[in-house]
């Protein structure tokens, strides 16, 4: 052989062999997008609830982070973005904002200032009854709680409703979201 030829050889061994390598790297590009589950936030027993006045969402109260309950499932809001899960401890899996209940995104801006006196539901108890209690509307008959909604019996009812109305743009807890279905027909 002689040394032309196998310049020649080489040459083509060594385009393919480039070739091959960079058909291999665009191959390997991928484009994932992935929106991880927010920060563990263990609660080490069954948490007492509370009802938000005015929705059937439920809500730990005193704890560190927000964790609602609406229709079986729980939401927890992080970094302008919505998770939900099947136990108030997690795992947490991204909700895309149009799969987010509208009770949840409208709740009132102020729903985390629980009123002194104001009833914590034991966790068997409301784990038992929450679903016959929106059912039957329970809490629209309870003194406490149409209190609560209306601003207490000295009738700061209608300041609450106003404050609850102004500057909703689609937002509840958390910050940023997008609109979200009524119902969880769509599980």
């Amino acid at each position: 052989m002689n040394a032309k030829r196998i310049t020649l050889i080489f040459s083509a061994a060594l385009l393919l062999l480039l070739a091959g390598a960079l058909v291999r790297s665009e191959a390997q590009v991928s484009v994932d997008i992935h929106i991880g589950p927010p920060p563990v936030y263990r609660i080490p027993a069954p948490p007492p609830m509370i009802v938000i006045p005015g929705t059937y969402v439920y809500a730990v109260p005193d704890i560190g982070v927000d964790i609602l309950f609406y229709q079986g499932y729980w939401y927890r809001p992080y970094e302008g973005r919505w998770f939900r899960a099947t136990s108030y401890n997690g795992p947490w899996a991204y909700l895309e904002p149009h799969w987010v209940p509208r009770a949840i995104i409208e709740l009132p801006p102020d729903f985390r200032r629980v009123p002194p006196g104001y009833r914590h539901i034991p966790y068997g108890q409301f784990r038992r009854n929450w679903a016959g209690w929106q059912q039957e509307r329970y809490w629209d008959r309870d003194r406490q709680w149409r209190e609560a909604r209306h601003g207490g019996p000295e009738g700061r009812g209608r300041e609450f409703r106003e404050e609850r109305h102004e500057g909703r743009e689609g937002r509840g807890p958390g910050e940023e979201r997008g609109r979200g279905r009524e119902e969880h027909g769509h599980r």
